[in-house]
């Protein structure tokens, strides 16, 4: 909920000013939860972050988006509670007070909503959004903060926009002379006015085929399909999460890679990290919601990976190269596939990837010399370094 201070007129933080904090401690709101399917992922990874946030250098105010869409004040107790019991996600409640954001003319303020009555908490420095999925990964809310004159972690409004969109990212990723696998799209329009063509370009693609939402994350609503007669069904099935679906070829004996990016302090080339690699042994054969959350299934995360010193510099240089291509900032996961015959193609770059302390992200950088509550802290710095408005 964004509400604008009476009076507040139009001022704005110079672009080039650092933020100034009043008390000598940034103060950072970690913003969580959300409307998306991934609401329970984002509980679990804003509980990871509070817990590595050095309280001594920050003041912390938890701001959950509950499903309904109210943003709520979260106490960090509250935060400590959220984890997977009986295999169920965490889940915000509609009982905390309004949480506010207040436009002034020194950037953002945040306050607390009782019935009618607002009580002030203070000037806000830092948005530490870690929500996942549409309107919290996808640029909505960096629009916000833009708009708001609030600094933030991550990805700008654009770069998450691409980012989050499979169908864009890979035309950008294409057009800046990156390898990426075939692929078509699926257009709630088209499903509507030519089903048949549609299951037709999908079915022109090299088999297995992966049905995904295209505007989606955590491995929600995506189906393996191994031959035509289940593939109508799993394009319905990723339209229950997103009405626009894409279909991307499968490669046959790949290996499943990541690499992590970050922003450089000193305004270099981003940093890239150990590289790892994901291998499943569950029945979907995939690396599936229940494989990345659920901790019964069986998967291995190798860090590093065991491959070959210049299969992995080649991933790195990919990964650096398309964070820098949708134009990321902050951090980012890129994942590729490496085939039997050592090509590297990217798979999709995530601009805000699962980040609780056992998540691939974390452990990557853990591996390459930067503990979690040292990367979180870099974030934090990087976004108080960031000036407000165009850059």
């Amino acid at each position: 909920m964004t509400e604008l201070a009476s009076g507040s007129g139009a001022g704005q933080q110079r672009g080039d000013q650092p933020a100034t904090p009043p008390n000598g401690r940034p103060r950072v709101a970690v913003v969580f939860g959300g409307t998306s399917s991934e609401h329970g992922v984002s509980c679990l990874t804003a509980a990871g972050v509070l817990s590595a946030i050095d309280r001594d250098r920050y003041d912390v105010v938890g701001i959950g988006i509950t499903p309904s869409g109210r943003w709520v004040l979260v106490e960090p107790q509250v935060l400590d509670q959220l984890g997977v019991v009986d295999g169920r996600l965490p889940q915000l409640t509609e009982e905390a007070l309004d949480a506010v954001l207040l436009r002034a003319e020194t950037g953002t303020s945040v306050a607390r909503r009782e019935s009618a009555e607002l009580s002030a908490i203070g000037h806000l420095d830092v948005a530490f959004s870690l929500l996942h999925g549409p309107f919290g990964e996808d640029g909505t809310i960096q629009g916000l903060f833009e708009m708001m004159g609030t600094r933030y972690v991550g990805a700008g409004v654009l770069a998450s926009a691409v980012g989050m969109d499979k169908h864009f990212m890979k035309m950008v990723l294409a057009a800046s002379g990156l390898p990426v696998g075939a692929f078509t799209v699926i257009r709630p329009q088209d499903w509507v006015r030519d089903r048949v063509a549609c299951l037709d370009a999908a079915n022109s693609l090299h088999y297995p085929l992966y049905v995904k939402p295209a505007r989606g994350g955590s491995s929600m609503g995506i189906t393996r399909v191994e031959d035509v007669s289940k593939l109508e069904a799993a394009v319905e099935y990723a339209q229950g999460f997103d009405p626009k679906v894409i279909v991307e070829a499968g490669f046959t004996d790949a290996r499943e890679v990541e690499c992590g990016v970050l922003e450089s302090l000193d305004g270099g080339p981003p940093d890239t990290s150990e590289v790892a690699e994901i291998r499943v042994h569950t029945e979907s054969g995939f690396y599936d919601f229940e494989a990345k959350y659920l901790p019964e299934e069986q998967v291995d995360l190798d860090v590093p990976a065991d491959i070959e010193p210049e299969i992995a510099a080649e991933v790195q240089d990919l990964a650096r190269r398309t964070f820098e291509a949708i134009g990321c900032e902050g951090l980012a996961r890129v994942d590729v596939f490496v085939t039997h015959d050592n090509r590297v193609v990217v798979n999709e770059i995530n601009t805000m990837p699962g980040f609780t302390e056992h998540s691939m992200f974390p452990r990557m950088w853990a591996h390459s010399g930067l503990p979690y509550p040292q990367l979180v802290d870099r974030l934090i710095q990087l976004a108080l370094r960031r000036p407000v408005g165009l850059r």
